[in-house]
């Protein structure tokens, strides 16, 4: 665990093992680092003139040796051009900065790099970038290693601010419950699917309530599911040996007349396609078909480690999705909770079946809103691939504030249409509709399908299949859209 700090010490007496100062190009130097310059004799500024380091975006130069300060080394972090800073710049350069410290030998350091002005952003938002940053550079998904990995030896960060440290102190807060709840996210996301079933997600949320007196936790079984008439959630179930969850946390931060903030995250711990069976190449990934489930979870942990004063219910279906004599078969057809028949045309499009009943489930808080989260279709990959999560939407204004926060956050999405006319893809011939919409538009007629259940309140969705996780050789969650989501609360709490 790291610990972030406020360090309001002038640079003339302070000691750490290594500071943190920006240079820009154009051989400028920061506030920060123009102070070490003088106290170093000019060393700073020769340095830069010499082209050691040129100031663009993301450079990083570490100098291992100071004098005539108790200051042990200096870490010059490019931040490009000094009038066109960027946010995703600032955070491209904190990232390089990050993993630089983390693949050294310092155990404690001070940054500065709250001092240097963002484009439309404030030091709040500078220091919960940090913290983000660093926190990520330290995660590690060794849980199932016999030896676990190497650790970093940072394990103090102080935010060298002396005029704004309340500024600085709110961000440092709000960037720890981030990191938190994206290393929640990620740590569940990456277990595999014999670990992390319904069963563990549910004794998850039970454990975050445990932690914060300001959560409730629900758990529904199978037979309480029958009686609310979720027949589309569990014919999903019936293939697999793993007892179905409906997960349900209430995050109490405002009065009871509040109505909450409701988030569905998709919990399929794992995905195998049913009798639609997926490809064996690369199904081991399917274990992060849950991942929208995780980023709930992380979510409200963070909103209860911030004491928002909002109210939040975060809404968990979880299932497998397996072969078996018992599982779904292509042309079944299911009762929702809502009353509408589906015709299963390809068990593989599970995700909306278990998704359709939640989102009906959610009625009964008496929403203020509804977004639902999930890795929900490959089309969304090919169609954005891994850098904007698929945006969909009922109601304008919401999906106009969620891509506000996603920008802030930069945790990016883009909005896709749900017109009208998409929905005559879902027609069936022997029920209400068909649960996939054909070869066209396939992350769309998801969101028509899960359209047909958020009639009776303003909802979002959001399709994070491609932008959960990585694959390849960097193949792991990422945590998204935790980031996201907590910036939609804390814009909504600053709006109250």
């Amino acid at each position: 665990m790291m610990d972030y700090l406020l360090a309001n010490t002038p640079l003339e007496s302070l000691a750490t093992e290594c500071l943190i100062v920006a240079v820009y190009e154009g051989t400028q130097l920061s506030a920060s680092a123009n102070t070490l310059d003088s106290l170093t004799d000019g060393l700073i500024i020769n340095i830069v003139e010499r082209g050691d380091i040129k100031g663009k975006v993301a450079d990083t130069l570490l100098i291992s040796y100071l004098t005539k300060t108790e200051i042990k080394r200096v870490l010059l972090v490019g931040l490009g051009d000094k009038n066109k800073l960027s946010a995703k710049d600032f955070r491209k350069a904190i990232n390089s900065a990050a993993k630089t410290l983390a693949a050294s030998s310092i155990s404690n350091a001070t940054c500065c790099l709250t001092e240097n002005k963002v484009s439309n952003q404030d030091r709040t938002w500078n220091a919960r970038q940090i913290v983000e940053s660093f926190d990520a550079s330290l995660y590690r998904a060794d849980s199932c290693k016999s030896e676990p990995a190497d650790k970093a030896a940072l394990t103090q960060l102080s935010l060298c601010q002396i005029d704004d440290s309340d500024a600085v102190q709110t961000g440092i807060k709000q960037g720890l419950a981030i990191a938190q709840g994206v290393s929640l996210a990620k740590h569940a996301s990456d277990l595999p699917g014999n670990y992390c079933t319904p069963s563990y997600l549910a004794e998850q949320a039970l454990e975050i309530a445990k932690n914060h007196a300001s959560i409730s936790t629900t758990i529904l079984e199978e037979s309480d599911m029958l009686e609310l008439g979720m027949g589309s959630f569990l014919s999903v179930s019936r293939g697999s040996r793993q007892p179905a969850k409906l997960i349900t946390l209430e995050y109490n931060g405002a009065g009871k007349d509040d109505k909450p903030i409701v988030f569905v995250g998709k919990g399929l711990t794992f995905d195998a396609g049913g009798i639609s069976l997926k490809p064996g190449s690369g199904m081991d990934e399917m274990k992060y078909d849950m991942c929208g489930s995780a980023a709930v979870l992380g979510t409200l942990q963070a909103a209860a480690e911030l004491n928002l004063p909002i109210n939040v219910v975060g809404i968990i279906p979880s299932s497998e999705n397996m072969p078996d004599g018992d599982a779904n078969k292509p042309g079944d057809i299911v009762t929702s909770m809502a009353g509408l028949t589906i015709e299963i045309l390809n068990t593989d499009a599970e995700g909306r079946l278990i998704l359709c009943d939640a989102l009906t489930y959610a009625k009964k808080f008496n929403p203020d809103v509804v977004i639902d989260l999930a890795t929900l279709t490959g089309a969304c990959m090919v169609a954005l691939g891994q850098i904007n999560t698929g945006l969909m939407g009922n109601d304008d204004a919401l999906c106009a504030e969620l891509t506000a926060a996603s920008t802030d956050a930069l945790d990016k999405v883009w909005r896709l249409p749900l017109d009208e006319e998409y929905q005559e893809q879902l027609k069936s011939n022997f029920a209400d509709l068909a649960n996939i919409g054909g070869r066209f538009g396939g992350a769309i007629t998801a969101g028509c399908f899960l359209s047909r259940f958020t009639e009776d309140y303003q909802w979002a969705h959001l399709d994070i299949a491609g932008t959960a996780w990585k694959s390849g050789d960097a193949k792991g969650a990422t945590g998204r859209p935790v980031p996201l989501l907590v910036q939609y609360l804390l814009n909504r709490a600053n709006a109250a």
